[in-house]
């Protein structure tokens, strides 16, 4: 396994909508490993394959539960309820804000060997699969934000530029 370079705020591949996984080849489960390795690395708990420059449908997450579990081609079914709690992302140290959610989630994906998986979500969980979402669709938590509030971020990174990867805070980084 290797330890994948992050894509940071600023870079194209960030906005742009990640194609989906048409088959779970070796090469496919090689960069699931290699992400996971990446996500452990930047003491991240969530990492979409575009934040390490591939544009694919994949995400790795680790809420703690299990370990490391990749979702190809997620697909949220079903929400509801509304959570606000804050955010931070690894394609953005250093920054950190509340983003608005979805409380529970009814998900669908493929799993890492590239099986069919359902399931629900609530608490952290949903929090990491709708930020990485968010990632495969070339959205941002920055840009859930209000106006003001976004605007106030992107100034600040334009003056003192994005922290060193792996700092964090209070809040966990996806």
């Amino acid at each position: 396994m290797a330890v994948l370079s992050m894509r940071r705020y600023g870079d194209p591949i960030l906005r742009q909508v990640a194609a989906p996984v048409a088959a779970v080849t070796p090469e496919i489960k090689m960069l699931i490993a290699d992400m996971s390795e990446t996500m452990w690395a930047q003491v991240g708990i969530g990492l979409a394959a575009p934040q390490t420059g591939v544009s694919l449908r994949i995400f790795v997450m680790d809420d703690g539960k299990r370990g490391a579990r990749a979702l190809i081609n997620p697909v949220v079914i079903e929400k509801s309820g509304v959570v606000r709690e804050e955010e931070g992302c690894l394609s953005l140290p250093g920054y950190f804000a509340e983003v608005e959610r979805a409380k529970w989630l009814r998900v669908e994906a493929l799993d890492g060997e590239g099986q069919p998986i359902g399931f629900e979500a609530q608490g952290l969980q949903a929090k990491i699969i709708q930020h990485e979402i968010d990632h495969l669709d070339g959205v941002l938590f920055i840009d859930r934000l209000p106006p003001v509030t976004r605007d106030r971020i992107k100034k600040k990174i334009q003056k003192e530029g994005l922290a060193q990867a792996g700092r964090r805070r209070h809040a966990f980084a996806l």
